[in-house]
């Protein structure tokens, strides 16, 4: 090939890139995909890759496929800016993340700063996990939305099935050692004052969060303390080793969670020690729902990913459905076209019910479930990781319920 023709060739190269890159509307998944975390981080990109497909299977968005684009924040606040301006260099003007409140902070505060300096190249930012209500009440902007129920919801949730708990007398409080930990604990101790006020916490631990390979010594300190019920947010490693420790140990104690029905490792570990219904978590959805359509879901993800990705969170199929659904009402992919049509918006969410998404705070408020983990009924088709047990609904919480006052105060484009 002459050296004019490769020239050529040559500049045709990033042309071509980008004209590709034009068939498709793209969507930055920033999370960890390496590391301590790196277990739900997969598990959460295969689902929203799984989604895209559906929506592509579809005819796509306004013509457009959906493409999720992965980038690794290794849980690292300052690496998740790096990732979330590689992804805006590129050409991406959506963004989710979903695993750490600290990275949710920094990644809302740079995506408010990118707008204001560049008016015309705004970014929406879609948080799909991170529940520290700072995000939604001190910290909240226009350019945010959250599709979990966050930290002070899901307390609530948890504390109302406790308070119908006589037995419950003592209770020990652990999480991990930053803003989102820091907020369950206060919302723990706040709602069990005014709920409880007979019980009594007879610890409250932080410690590193993903950094702890032995949780031996925080299980000792748990049995003796004579709790009989424990309070905890943790996530991902941190609460696979914590269980773990505690079953292993023979520490009987019901444990009251956040994510211990809904992260991957936990049934296994659960099943090895023999947790049986010992644990319960709240969350907006669990496979076992008697509702058809999310049955029908789960069969044809089981019949994909097999036992490796099993779990994966409802709320992500809440936030691409309304994706589509905000564009297609927008008839754009401007940004700001999409927020405009999200603010207010009404689904139906997957596990049955209505959802919103509050238009004050960009918060969704949707049905929740408290479920235990353990052996199933037979009305109840589903297993997790090849365990033969599975999540049990004990209580559903009505979205109207979970209302929260908000103390956002939203600037709002011109």
């Amino acid at each position: 090939m002459g050296k004019i023709a490769l020239a050529f060739l040559l500049m045709l190269m990033p042309l071509s890139g980008f004209a590709m890159a034009q068939e498709s509307v793209r969507i930055a998944y920033i999370d960890t995909l390496s590391g301590g975390g790196a277990s739900v981080g997969v598990a959460r990109l295969k689902a929203f890759q799984f989604l895209a497909e559906d929506v592509n299977a579809k005819g796509g968005i306004l013509g457009k496929k959906l493409e999720i684009v992965p980038f690794d924040n290794k849980t690292n606040a300052q690496e998740s800016v790096i990732q979330a301006q590689k992804a805006i260099d590129s050409g991406i003007r959506f963004i989710t993340q979903g695993n750490g409140s600290s990275v949710a902070v920094a990644l809302t505060e740079f995506v408010l700063k990118h707008n204001e300096r560049n008016p015309g190249q705004e970014v929406l930012y879609f948080n799909y996990s991170s529940i520290d209500p700072v995000l939604t009440n001190a910290k909240c902007n226009f350019w945010h939305f959250a599709w979990d129920a966050n930290s002070d919801v899901k307390m609530e949730a948890i504390t109302n099935y406790i308070k119908a708990n006589p037995s419950i007398k003592k209770i020990y409080l652990i999480n991990q050692d930053y803003s989102y930990g820091k907020s369950v604990r206060a919302a723990a101790r706040e709602m069990l004052a005014a709920k409880r006020p007979d019980i009594k916490i007879v610890g409250d631990e932080l410690h590193p969060m993903l950094k702890v390979t032995d949780f031996s010594p925080y299980v000792a300190k748990i049995r003796a303390s004579g709790a009989d019920a424990v309070i905890s947010g943790n996530w991902g490693q941190d609460l696979a080793l914590l269980l773990k420790a505690a079953g292993s140990s023979g520490l009987d104690v019901n444990w009251y969670t956040y994510y211990g029905v809904a992260t991957a490792g936990i049934p296994i570990s659960l099943k090895q020690v023999n947790l049986n219904h010992k644990v319960f978590g709240v969350t907006e959805g669990i496979a076992n729902v008697d509702y058809a359509p999310s049955r029908e879901f789960e069969k044809r993800w089981r019949a994909k990913y097999g036992e490796d990705f099993v779990l994966f969170a409802p709320r992500q199929v809440n936030e691409i459905k309304m994706f589509v659904a905000a564009a297609e009402k927008a008839k754009s992919f401007d940004p700001i076209k999409i927020a405009l049509a999200l603010e207010n918006m009404e689904i139906d969410v997957f596990d049955g019910g209505k959802g919103m998404m509050r238009k004050e705070d960009h918060q969704f408020f949707q049905p929740l479930y408290v479920a235990s983990f353990g052996e199933l009924k037979a009305s109840e088709p589903f297993d997790e990781e090849g365990t033969g047990w599975g999540n049990t609904v004990v209580a559903k919480i009505e979205a109207k319920d979970t209302l929260t006052k908000t103390s956002c105060k939203m600037t709002r484009p011109q």
